[in-house]
């Protein structure tokens, strides 16, 4: 199994990439294949896949903010049950992830991640992968050690039309497992610099930043 980088949309292994993305995401997740363009060439933005013999059995996008000392899972996805392909993803990933951190002098603070709540939606169905089955998915990233930060969270739509996304929760990883809150600040500076690229921020979303601002930490809870 190869850890490759994909970093422009015509590698012929991105469209079957965004083929695998469309099979398993709900189409409000998936970003149209042309405006991929810009985030492939992002020297910021990572995106790697697993790949057999030619076929993209997994994939996984992530971004290290060096002023910030986080990185952010944008999504991993496992195509095929029974390979490992899942932690080959995290395990690879990890090791970049430090590597990064390293060259900016740092050891990583974390990683957030935006992780579907099935108790609050009970209808995703993720292409049938049962690797992908959001129950599953909730618990293999508890085990990583992703714990819930403790507000109810929304997401603008990344088909950027204003609508808010529900039925996630924000999550941060903690590089000090017993690590118990995250600042707010934080929190709120990175959510502004990661949805930059979605213009039209829906009212709710514009909202619970609002309340964040306001707020000192906030609490890190059992996934």
């Amino acid at each position: 199994m190869n850890y490759h980088r994909i970093s422009h949309i015509d590698d012929p292994l991105f469209k079957k990439m965004h083929e695998l993305m469309q099979e398993v995401f709900p189409p409000e997740e998936v970003l149209e294949y042309s405006l991929w363009k810009e985030p492939l060439e992002d020297p910021g933005i990572r995106v790697f896949v697993a790949e057999v013999n030619g076929e993209v059995v997994g994939a996984t996008e992530y971004r290290y903010y060096e002023d910030f000392n986080v990185a952010m899972t944008d999504f991993t996805i496992i195509g095929r049950p029974g390979q490992g392909i899942g932690r080959f993803l995290a395990q690879q990933r990890q090791k970049d992830l430090n590597a990064l951190a390293i060259a900016n002098g740092k050891v990583l603070y974390g990683m957030f991640a935006e992780i579907y709540d099935p108790y609050q939606v009970d209808h995703y169905e993720f292409g049938g992968v049962k690797p992908m089955d959001p129950y599953v998915r909730r618990e293999v990233l508890s085990h990583l050690g992703y714990k819930r930060l403790d507000f109810r969270y929304v997401h603008p739509s990344w088909n950027n039309d204003g609508e808010a996304v529900s039925g996630l929760d924000l999550c941060f990883m903690p590089s000090d497992e017993e690590q118990a809150e995250l600042e707010a600040g934080l929190i709120v500076a990175f959510l502004k610099r990661y949805y930059t690229v979605l213009p039209n921020k829906p009212e709710a979303w514009n909202e619970m930043v609002r309340q964040l601002e306001q707020q000192d930490k906030v609490a890190l809870l059992p996934l």
